[in-house]
C-alpha cells in the first residue's frame, strides 16, 4: 500500500510537470497549403518570421469562406504553427469578447429601460478605480456601452475596456466564457495599474435617463471565484519593473490574460456569422446588435463623427494591419472587420475580410512577436520593422491566393455593406489625438 500511495505521488508530480510546461510538449498544427503560399513569396519581411516560428513566437490561421447555392457559409482552417498552449499576450483583442459579453448583459436588464445607447456613470468603489460621469467624445457627453465598443473598436481605446470590464465583472467574465466552451481562455486584468486583488473588484455603476435620473443601480462587486491557469507562460529573459529596475529573469504572464488564437477566430466568426457557430458558442445578441457590432469593427475613424478623431493620426488602416503597409487608405471595395492589439512585442489581429469587387472572402488570424533584446516592458519592441511588415505580407499573400482559387459559388456579401457614419465638414470640434490605446 505504501508503494501504491509513493508512485500515485510520484505520478501526481509529474502530471504537475507536464502541466506547468504543456506548451513544450503539446503538438503545433501546420498545414501544407500555407506552407506552399508562403514558400513562394521570397521576401525578407516574411521568410525571417516563417523560418524561426519559435523565435518569433508566430501562430496563424487562415479559414477559407464557401458558399452553397442558397448563399451559407461553410468555413474550413488552415493552420500555420497554432498551439493552444503556447502563449502570447493577447492585448486589445480582448476587447472583443469584452464588447459581445457587455451587449448580452444589457438584454439581461433591459426591462429597466436600459439599451446600449442608455447613459452609464462609474463612482470609485476600490482602490485604484477610476470614477467616470462625463465623455465629452460623445454626441449627449456622457458615457454609454454604444460609445465604449465605438472606442475599442475604432482605434483601440484602453479606458473603453476598463469600463465594461468593470460592468460586466470578473466573475461574469470568465463563468459565461467557460459555458459557452471557452475553457482555456482567462480575461482577469484591465489597462491599469491594479492588483490581481485589485482586478477582481469592480465599480459601482449607475444608468440614467437622459434628464439624469437614475434607473438602475449595479453595485460594486468582487470576484470571490477561483482560477486554474494550468500552462506556464514565461516569456522573454529580462523585464522592467513599475520602477523601471532591470528583472534578470523571463516575465511570468501565466496569470495574465489569455485566449488561444483557435478561441479568438471563433468568436470573430460568431460576431459575423453567428449561425455558422454552435448554439453553445454564440452570444445572446439581436440583429440590432449584430449590426452595430458588424459596423465598428469595419468603420474607419475618418468616418465617425464621434469620437472624431484627428485622421493624420488614426488613419484608415491604422488597426488595420494585413493593409497598412505603405498605405494608409484601403481599396473602397475592400472591407476589413476586425480586431488587433499591440503590447510586449506581441501584434495581433484577427480579420474578416470582404472584397466586394472581386466577391472574394476569407478570415485570417495571426499574431507575432517582435522583440530582440529579449526585454519585456522597454518599450523597445520591433512592431514597425518586423511584426507589421510580417502581418502585411502574409495579409497579401493569403489575400492574392484566396482572390484566385476556384469557388463553386460566388458569395452574395450584401449583407457586408453597411452604411457608414459620415463626418460633417463643417464641425469644428477639436480633433481627439492622444488615446491610451
Amino acid at each position: 500500500m505504501q508503494l501504491y500511495f509513493r508512485l500515485m505521488r510520484i505520478f501526481i508530480f509529474l502530471l504537475v510537470q507536464f502541466s506547468a510546461f504543456g506548451q513544450t510538449f503539446s503538438q503545433f498544427k501546420t498545414d501544407s497549403l500555407l506552407v506552399t503560399i508562403f514558400r513562394n513569396d521570397t521576401s525578407s519581411a516574411l521568410q525571417k518570421i516563417i523560418q524561426h516560428p519559435e523565435i518569433y513566437r508566430v501562430q496563424l490561421i487562415y479559414t477559407q469562406i464557401d458558399r452553397d447555392v442558397n448563399n451559407q457559409p461553410r468555413f474550413k482552417n488552415y493552420y500555420f504553427h497554432v498551439n493552444r498552449d503556447f502563449y502570447f499576450y493577447p492585448a486589445s483583442t480582448v476587447k472583443l469578447p469584452l464588447s459581445l459579453l457587455s451587449l448580452e448583459k444589457l438584454h439581461r436588464i433591459q426591462q429597466h429601460g436600459i439599451n446600449k445607447f442608455t447613459r452609464i456613470q462609474y463612482d470609485s468603489s476600490y482602490s485604484g478605480q477610476q470614477p467616470l460621469y462625463r465623455d465629452s467624445t460623445s454626441e449627449t457627453g456622457y458615457p454609454s456601452i454604444a460609445q465604449f465598443i465605438r472606442k475599442a473598436f475604432l482605434i483601440s481605446d484602453n479606458d473603453a475596456y476598463n469600463r465594461m470590464y468593470e460592468f460586466v465583472g470578473q466573475q461574469e467574465i470568465n463563468r459565461r466564457l467557460f459555458e459557452m466552451g471557452y475553457t482555456d481562455m482567462r480575461i482577469v486584468r484591465q489597462f491599469m495599474p491594479l492588483t490581481e486583488e485589485g482586478n477582481r473588484h469592480t465599480n459601482q455603476v449607475r444608468f440614467l435617463d437622459s434628464s439624469g435620473k437614475m434607473i438602475w443601480l449595479q453595485p460594486a462587486a468582487f470576484n470571490p471565484d477561483s482560477f486554474r491557469f494550468p500552462v506556464s507562460a514565461r516569456i522573454g529573459k529580462a523585464w522592467l519593473d513599475s520602477r523601471d529596475s532591470l528583472i534578470n529573469e523571463a516575465k511570468d504572464f501565466t496569470r495574465h490574460n489569455r485566449i488561444p488564437l483557435e478561441d479568438l477566430q471563433q468568436i470573430l466568426q460568431s460576431a459575423l456569422f453567428p449561425n455558422s457557430m454552435p448554439s453553445q458558442k454564440r452570444f445572446n445578441l439581436d440583429t440590432g446588435d449584430y449590426s452595430f457590432v458588424k459596423k465598428f469593427l469595419s468603420q474607419y475613424p475618418s468616418e465617425t463623427p464621434y469620437p472624431k478623431y484627428d485622421t493624420s493620426v488614426f488613419y484608415d488602416s491604422y488597426v488595420k494591419y494585413y493593409f497598412q503597409k505603405g498605405a494608409r487608405n484601403i481599396p473602397g471595395y475592400i472591407r476589413v472587420f476586425n480586431k488587433v492589439g499591440w503590447a510586449y512585442g506581441f501584434l495581433t489581429d484577427v480579420s474578416y475580410i470582404a472584397d466586394f469587387k472581386n466577391q472574394a472572402e476569407f478570415m485570417l488570424t495571426a499574431t507575432v512577436y517582435a522583440n530582440e533584446d529579449g526585454v519585456l516592458n522597454d518599450n523597445i519592441y520591433e512592431y514597425e520593422t518586423v511584426a507589421l511588415p510580417f502581418l502585411y505580407r502574409a495579409g497579401q499573400d493569403i489575400y492574392q491566393y484566396d482572390l484566385h482559387r476556384n469557388r463553386e459559388f460566388k458569395p452574395d456579401l450584401k449583407s457586408f455593406i453597411i452604411p457608414y457614419e459620415r463626418r460633417d465638414p463643417a464641425d469644428k470640434r477639436p480633433s481627439v489625438k492622444d488615446v491610451d490605446n
